[in-house]
C-alpha cells in the first residue's frame, strides 16, 4: 500500500522551468549540448494521443573536400512550412544538432561490406527547457560492393524505447525493399494516435509482393518504465556496482559512462536514470556524447553522460572534478571518489543488494517487462523507506499553498545512518523540485488540516 500511495503521490512537473544555464541543443556551430536544467525529466513520458513522432530524418555521410565524411540530412519527413521566424529558427538549431548525434563517434569512416544494424538513442533540450529524443538505427543499405552507413532517426517527445525499436524495425525492413516502401508506413503511423499504456494501436501498411500488413505497436502497462531496459544494465555490471552509481546519483555526483557500442551506452544510462524514480535527474543528461562535445566532462556541474571507449584516454586528460567512471565494457569502475561504499544506509543497501542478487540467481526466468517491474520495486521501495513520509511534513496555509517542513522531516527517522543520508538527499535538486510541486498540488491527507 505504501509503494501505491508513493507512486500516487509522484507528481509530474507541471509546464515548464525557466532557468538561467539553459541553452538550445543547436545553439552554437558545432551544436552545444543544454545543460539540463532543474526540473528537466531524463526520460520523457506522455499521454495517449499525440503524435507518435514530429520527423523522420535520413542521415547519410558525405565526403568532405579533405577526403573524409561528414553526417548531413539527406531526407527530412515530414517537411515542415508556413512555420514563424521563431519556431522556423528553433527548428533549425535542432535539425542542425542532429547529425553529430547520429555519428558521434567522429568523422573517421570508410566505406563497408558488412555492418551490424544498432539501435541507440540521445536526448536534446529546446530552448524552453522541453526534451526531445532521436530513436536511431544505423544500418548498411542494400547493395553490393562497398558502402557507408546510414542512420534513420525518429524525433519524438515520447520516452517508449521498446515501441520505437520496433517502429524501426519496420523501417530497416522496407529500407532493404526502397526507400519508397518507406514514407506511406510513416504516414500512417503520424495519423495514429499514441496509444494509451496498456493499449495497442494497429498499422495498415502495403508492401509490393507481400500485400498489407497489419503491425501492431502496445505500450507497455507500466508508462515510467517503457523508456527502460534494466536488463542491459544488469548483464553489463555486478549488482554491488549497480548501487555504488546508484548512491552517487541520488548526491547528483558527475557521472562518466564508458562503452563502445551506442545503444550500450544508451540503454545503459537511461536504466540508471530510472533507477531514481520517482525523482528525476534534473542536470546535464547526454546518453551518447558526439566526439567533438568531450570537454562535457570539464563540466563543475553534475551530469550523466555516455563516451564510446576509444575516447577513453582523452576523457582521463580532460581537466575534471570529481567524477564516478564506469566501463560498462569490462563491468568495472576506473574512478571513484572512494566514498561510494558508505553513502546508502547499510541496511536498505543489504535489502536491496539481495534483491538484484536474487534477480541475477533466476536469469532467464523472467520477460524484460517482469524484470523491470523487478528492479524498480526494489529502489522504489528503497525511497519509500526513508523519504515517504514527506507528504506529512507538508504545512498547509489558508490559502492553501505548502509549505515542507525540513528539520522536523528529517528529525521524525529513527535511524542515524537513514537521517544522516536523508540530510544530504534532501538538499539535491532532484528531491526540492520534487518537494515543490507536492507543496502546488495538495493531495487529501488524514490529519491534514
Amino acid at each position: 500500500a505504501s509503494i501505491g500511495n508513493f507512486f500516487r503521490r509522484s507528481l509530474r512537473r507541471a509546464g515548464r522551468r525557466e532557468g538561467k544555464d539553459g541553452a538550445s541543443a543547436a545553439e552554437n556551430t558545432p551544436p552545444r549540448v543544454p545543460q539540463g536544467r532543474p526540473g528537466e525529466r531524463s526520460s520523457v513520458f506522455y499521454s495517449a494521443g499525440q503524435f507518435f513522432f514530429e520527423y523522420l530524418v535520413v542521415v547519410s555521410l558525405k565526403k568532405t573536400p579533405d577526403g573524409r565524411y561528414e553526417p548531413k540530412i539527406t531526407y527530412q519527413f515530414p517537411k515542415r512550412e508556413n512555420l514563424l521566424k521563431g519556431q522556423k529558427e528553433e527548428e533549425e538549431r535542432l535539425l542542425q544538432a542532429i547529425p553529430l548525434f547520429c555519428f558521434p563517434d567522429g568523422n573517421n569512416w570508410a566505406p563497408v561490406t558488412e555492418f551490424t544494424s544498432e539501435t541507440f538513442s540521445f536526448v536534446l533540450t529546446n530552448v524552453d527547457g522541453s526534451r526531445k529524443i532521436g530513436y536511431c538505427r544505423r544500418l548498411l543499405p542494400s547493395g553490393r560492393g562497398v558502402r557507408l552507413p546510414e542512420v534513420f532517426c525518429i524525433i519524438s517527445c515520447l520516452g517508449c524505447f521498446g515501441l520505437f525499436s520496433k517502429i524501426l524495425d519496420e523501417v530497416e525492413k522496407r529500407r532493404q525493399i526502397s526507400m519508397a516502401v518507406i514514407y506511406p508506413f510513416m504516414q500512417g503511423l503520424r495519423e495514429s494516435p499514441f496509444p494509451a499504456p496498456g493499449k495497442t494501436v494497429t498499422i495498415k501498411s502495403f508492401i509490393p509482393e507481400s500485400g498489407t500488413e497489419l503491425i501492431e505497436l502496445t505500450r507497455p502497462v507500466d508508462a515510467h518504465l517503457e523508456h527502460v531496459e534494466f536488463q542491459a544494465l544488469l548483464q553489463r555490471l555486478s549488482p554491488h556496482l549497480i548501487l555504488h552509481i546508484f548512491a552517487s546519483a541520488t548526491l547528483e555526483r558527475r557521472l562518466i559512462f564508458l562503452a563502445e557500442e551506442l545503444s550500450v551506452l544508451s540503454q545503459c544510462i537511461h536504466a540508471v536514470a530510472a533507477l531514481l524514480y520517482p525523482f528525476t535527474w534534473a542536470h546535464t543528461y547526454i546518453p551518447v556524447v558526439p566526439e567533438c562535445l568531450l570537454d562535457t566532462v570539464c563540466c563543475p556541474t553534475p551530469f550523466m553522460v555516455g563516451i564510446q571507449m576509444r575516447h577513453l584516454e582523452r576523457v582521463l586528460e580532460q581537466p575534471m572534478e570529481e567524477a564516478l567512471i564506469v566501463d560498462l565494457c569490462e563491468g568495472k569502475i576506473i574512478r571513484a571518489v572512494g566514498d561510494e561504499e558508505e553513502i546508502l544506509p547499510g541496511k536498505l543497501q543489504n535489502e536491496m543488494l539481495m534483491s538484484l542478487n536474487r534477480h541475477n540467481n533466476n536469469n532467464n526466468v523472467h520477460t524484460s517487462e517482469q524484470v523491470n517491474a523487478l528492479v524498480s520495486e526494489a529502489f522504489v521501495h528503497f525511497f519509500v523507506r526513508l523519504v515517504g513520509h514527506y507528504a506529512s511534513y507538508i504545512k498547509w496555509g489558508r490559502s492553501g499553498a505548502g509549505s515542507f517542513q525540513e528539520r522536523a522531516f528529517c528529525k521524525a527517522i529513527a535511524s542515524k545512518s537513514c537521517r544522516r543520508f536523508v540530510k544530504k538527499f534532501v538538499k539535491t535538486n532532484m528531491f526540492s523540485l520534487f518537494i515543490e510541486e507536492a507543496e502546488k498540488s495538495r493531495i487529501p491527507q488524514e490529519g491534514n488540516g
